[in-house]
């Protein structure tokens, strides 16, 4: 791509990755791979790209910050947060937020931020009729209340809130442990704050 080639509808998308900061040298290399990914595929959105596409997953934690809600995934077979394709999308906060409802069935869920809150880029195995291929992910922050009763869709085989401390006996992967760091340093503040109990 050349450029002076817009952007186009990857633009905001790109905002958001200058103004994210990486907790790691690996997520780091992550986001300078999902920039050059991004700006070199105008079709980065789409799933009929299939050597990846950008996805928009949800880190849905409950008032306090101490669960998180993971969904036992059907096709891949682990627990892991929410999220989904973006379908052409651009919007992926709005992408985030939406699969959340999706696969929880919460009504009162919502963005802490605007803001990415982690990228992860990982190999989907292949399964008829998709080829194996990357999913680009970017990760937002949202919370929701826990009393409110779950609806596990066609794409999950559980739906649980865990305990913060507890999401490495579910999800041992790295590109879980590292949200479960970055979750931790929100809870002291919060824990203080009356009425958040949740």
């Amino acid at each position: 791509m050349s450029a002076c080639e817009p952007l186009g509808n990857r633009a905001p998308l790109l905002h958001l990755l200058d103004a994210h900061l990486p907790s790691t040298v690996e997520e780091a290399a992550m986001c300078v791979r999902l920039r050059e990914f991004v700006t070199s595929y105008t079709d980065c959105f789409e799933r009929t790209l299939q050597i990846g596409h950008v996805t928009g997953s949800a880190w849905v934690v409950n008032l306090d910050y101490t669960r998180v809600l993971l969904t036992h995934h059907a096709k891949l077979g682990k627990w892991l947060q929410l999220g989904g394709h973006a379908d052409g999308d651009p919007d992926l906060p709005g992408v985030a937020l939406r699969e959340a409802r999706e696969e929880s069935g919460l009504s009162r869920i919502a963005p802490v931020s605007e803001s990415i809150f982690d990228v992860d880029i990982h190999l989907i195995p292949a399964r008829q009729p998709d080829p194996a291929h990357y999913h680009y992910d970017v990760r937002f922050l949202l919370q929701a209340d826990s009393r409110e009763d779950l609806r596990i869709s066609f794409e999950s085989r559980d739906l649980r809130w865990v305990e913060i401390a507890r999401v490495a006996e579910l999800a041992p992967e790295e590109s879980m442990l590292r949200l479960v760091r970055k979750t931790r340093p929100w809870i002291p503040a919060l824990k203080s704050r009356p009425n958040r109990a949740g």
